[in-house]
């Protein structure tokens, strides 16, 4: 066991702030970048899509494994490392000369912030004690709405006058930065697990039936995307009966079968995410191919929902060190589900007016789930398990965020096919668009009952300091 970390928790709560910052704001100015990269390498909607979901599978295959090694050999070592990469495959992504290219550096990125996902909440639960978690966890969450704040307006400023390529450089000197801080700001290093192994074939059957169940559901409706999706998901089976009797697990299934808020906390982030991740992709579409808006005007549509977002999550965080967070986090689950059914009415002549206060709706129902989610799924483990719930409440969040995307792909398809969005296509499109909220909705009906079922549990506060 490495001697007590000796780092001020102002000088963490900024270093882990900057770095939740990033990624947020790369995949939301990503996401008004689209049409722009679409138009230049002649990309259909589906394609357009692997764009934001290389990043995503990425991040969610290597994120456990680099939970687990953190646990092992440090989570500041690997919190540093996924920075380092992050910065350098947002330089590849800026000067990527083809469509394979930009996937690949997309990738990259997703495998720097896996890392990065893996540890930052972790570092933040080990270094502040429960009666203040609640608050910096706000904080964190706060930060990543900042990032998805500023993303869409700052992304579309850039994309309209200096190329969709500027909105990837532009993290080049911000991971730079951030890499930085955190090397010579984090002052220690935490290992909880230094005797444990890492589980390689555990992480071989998680990354294959992750990878197999996203291509294939981007393959959806041929017999191939079936069968690819239907492999992925013996594997993932496969993966859970491995971890059950492996000696030193991935992933440690007793803390989803002895432990009831965790194991529903996480599967309530899951349901969450995958009904609204898709929400800023759809809608960006919509506002540049349907309405005809420029990337800067959609962009600035767009901030609506992540104001919302950041302005709430800090007293959201703080409201769940004093509250059941069973209680807000389920109320807020409710508020994106009548958000989402409300997406569903939407035509090609909505008034703006009503899509800002959708998104509005979105973002306080979002803010309210988030942080006190996350502050019940920390509060419920053992310090030893920080790094591995941290990657398992992260891995929840991408996998539902690439679920999100895989049905707005299948939509897509089903609707609109493997064709540009554009005005001819615009009335398959908005019908698409209309279905996939309708079923996102219904998705989120039934996280409201499973962040119920979890039970109470006390708040962090009530728990004492270390």
């Amino acid at each position: 066991m490495s001697p007590p970390p000796r780092t001020n928790e102002r000088v963490a709560l900024a270093v882990a702030t900057l770095a939740s910052f990033l990624t947020p704001f790369m995949g939301s100015a990503t996401n008004v970048a689209l049409p722009a990269i679409g138009r230049e390498m002649g990309l259909h909607a589906v394609d357009l899509g692997w764009v934001a979901t290389a990043y995503l599978l990425s991040a969610a295959v290597f994120l456990v494994p680099f939970g687990k090694l953190a646990d092992i050999h440090g989570r500041k070592r690997v919190f540093v490392g996924g920075l380092v990469v992050y910065t350098v495959t947002s330089l590849l992504c800026a000067l990527a000369p083809s469509y394979p290219v930009l996937v690949a550096g997309r990738a990259g990125q997703g495998l720097g912030g896996g890392m990065v996902f893996g540890t930052g909440i972790a570092l933040l639960t080990s270094i502040f004690p429960p009666g203040k978690r609640g608050l910096a966890l706000g904080v964190n969450v706060a930060a990543v709405y900042l990032g998805l704040s500023l993303g869409p307006p700052l992304g579309g400023l850039l994309t309209q006058h200096l190329g969709w390529r500027s909105v990837f450089a532009a993290n080049v000197p911000l991971g730079a930065i951030a890499a930085a801080l955190a090397a010579w700001g984090l002052v220690g290093e935490w290992r909880e697990s230094p005797g444990d192994r890492l589980d390689v074939p555990g992480a071989v059957l998680y990354g294959a039936g992750l990878s197999a169940l996203m291509y294939g559901l981007g393959r959806v409706p041929s017999a191939a995307g079936w069968a690819l999706a239907g492999a992925g998901v013996v594997a993932l089976v496969a993966f859970v009966a491995w971890e059950r009797r492996a000696e030193h697990p991935l992933l440690d299934m007793a803390l989803f079968a002895q432990n009831r808020v965790f194991a529903f906390s996480n599967l309530a982030a899951l349901i969450n995410y995958a009904a609204t991740f898709a929400v800023g992709f759809l809608l960006s579409l919509y506002f540049q191919s349907v309405r005809g808006l420029s990337p800067q005007a959609a962009g600035g549509l767009l901030t609506a929902q992540p104001l919302v977002m950041a302005a709430l999550s800090p007293f959201a965080g703080r409201l769940s060190d004093r509250v059941d967070p069973r209680v807000v986090a389920s109320s807020g689950m409710g508020l994106i589900a009548v958000g989402l059914a409300l997406l569903a009415l939407v035509s090609s002549a909505t008034p703006y007016a009503f899509l800002v206060a959708c998104l509005l709706l979105l973002g306080a129902g979002f803010a309210l789930f988030s942080s006190p989610n996350t502050n019940a799924v920390m509060a419920s483990v053992e310090k030893r398990s920080y790094g591995v719930a941290s990657a398992t409440l992260a891995t929840m969040r991408l996998v539902g965020q690439m679920l999100s995307m895989g049905v707005a792909s299948l939509v897509l398809a089903l609707f609109v096919g493997r064709e540009a969005v554009g005005p001819e296509r615009a009335a398959g499109f908005v019908s698409g668009m209309r279905a996939a909220f309708a079923l996102y909705a219904l998705l989120c009906v039934a996280g409201v009952f499973a962040s119920l079922a979890r039970g109470a549990s006390r708040p962090a506060r009530s728990a004492g300091r270390p």
